[in-house]
């Protein structure tokens, strides 16, 4: 049996911590679908299609079976779609946990078949976060740490600063 794993986020932008979880989520799973989601009401910096295509662009140089794609539908749907056999989250802190253990819960009364697996963030990514990237971009600051250098040109150019 093939295990399928999804990493479902909006990625806008993909950070340095999602690169971590990705090269670590692949070591479990023999497929890692990484699922873009099409969250207007997040009010994202860049469109789906962009956080797509930079997904892909970032990942290119992984050497396991990645695939990027868009979903705008519930996230259980999406799994099951996909056969997925395990979702893949992230977690930076004590927070995000009581927001993960909420969803977890609901994701398990929907279906039982799919099993969320968490995985810790390096201890040099736990800061980072997207909103708190595009935030330091917009007032000039500096996110090369953050992001990788096509990242970090990239959101330059969308909040129209420059450097």
């Amino acid at each position: 049996m093939t295990r399928i794993g999804l990493y479902p986020g909006t990625f806008d932008p993909v950070t340095n911590g999602h690169m971590d979880i990705i090269g670590r989520a692949v070591k479990l799973v023999d497929r890692l679908v990484i699922g873009v989601a099409e969250n207007d009401a997040k009010g994202p910096l860049f469109t789906t299609a962009e956080r797509v295509e930079m997904l892909q662009a970032e990942v290119a140089g992984i050497d396991a079976d990645i695939v990027v794609r868009p979903f705008d539908t519930l996230l259980m749907h999406f799994a099951e779609s996909l056969d997925a056999n395990v979702i893949v989250r992230g977690l930076r802190a004590v927070a995000d946990f009581e927001y993960e253990f909420q969803m977890t819960a609901m994701n398990q009364r929907l279906n039982d078949r799919i099993e969320t697996v968490f995985l810790m963030a390096d201890p040099r990514h736990q800061a980072i976060a997207s909103r708190l990237v595009k935030e330091i971009a917009r007032l000039d600051g500096r996110i090369d740490s953050f992001v990788s250098p096509t990242i970090a040109a990239r959101v330059r150019e969308k909040v129209g600063v420059t450097s």
